[in-house]
């Protein structure tokens, strides 16, 4: 079933509001990204300073560049999605009257109030959990494998709340998508977020599959 959703959405990246919401994401991730290298040079070079390192400029720059690319790696998908979470109505509403015109027009707009909360939780959650289990990391790290399996198991229950919250608040009164639904949606999610240049289409393509997970139950099962 998510398989075939997936595959269903795929086309929907093509569309002009999807392309123009995946530009809006794009940069303002890249934006947001930036401001953080701003942050971690001026705290590379305040540390460089407080305890008379030398090295100058291009140790600085160096520490930065390393530091940009491991947040980068870890935190893109954080930010993108929390991004996406903003205007996740542009391409939910594209998709829906495409597939469901009929589902479209009875849809509730979410509205930028609900989706900056919903972004700011979707943030908020991803970071925290994965904190939380930062000891886990690291204690699986010696098992080769367990790291990375233990990641792809937490952030596919993140990603499948964060698209579960695009697209039930616009439709109340459909039922929601079950949890099993929601894990193996967000598994798909993170799977496409780990192919390099694949994972610039992931916010837009995993809200899309979302669309025809909620509403193409009936055809998809």
């Amino acid at each position: 079933m998510v398989i075939i959703a997936a595959l269903r959405a795929f086309p929907a990246i093509f569309h002009r509001s999807a392309l123009r919401l995946l530009g809006k994401t794009l940069l303002l991730t890249l934006l947001l990204f930036a401001m953080a290298a701003l942050g971690l040079w001026s705290a590379v070079h305040a540390v460089r300073v407080y305890f008379g390192w030398g090295g100058g400029g291009m140790a600085e720059a160096a520490a930065t560049a390393l530091g940009a690319i491991a947040l980068g790696w870890l935190l893109f998908r954080t930010a993108a999605m929390a991004v996406m979470n903003l205007f996740a109505d542009d391409i939910v509403q594209a998709v829906e009257r495409e597939s469901y015109p009929d589902a479209a027009a009875t849809a509730r707009p979410v509205g930028f109030t609900r989706s900056l909360r919903y972004a700011l939780a979707s943030a908020a959650r991803t970071i925290g959990w994965n904190l939380l289990a930062l000891p886990a990391y690291l204690a699986l790290l010696a098992t080769g494998v367990g790291t990375a399996g233990l990641f792809l198991l937490l952030n596919a229950y993140l990603l499948g709340r964060d698209l579960a919250d695009m697209v039930e608040p616009r439709h109340p009164a459909l039922p929601p998508i079950t949890s099993v639904n929601r894990w193996l949606m967000g598994l798909v999610s993170a799977l496409i977020f780990l192919v390099p240049l694949l994972n610039l289409l992931a916010p837009v393509w995993s809200a899309a599959m979302a669309v025809h997970m909620l509403h193409g139950r009936r055809t998809l099962a």
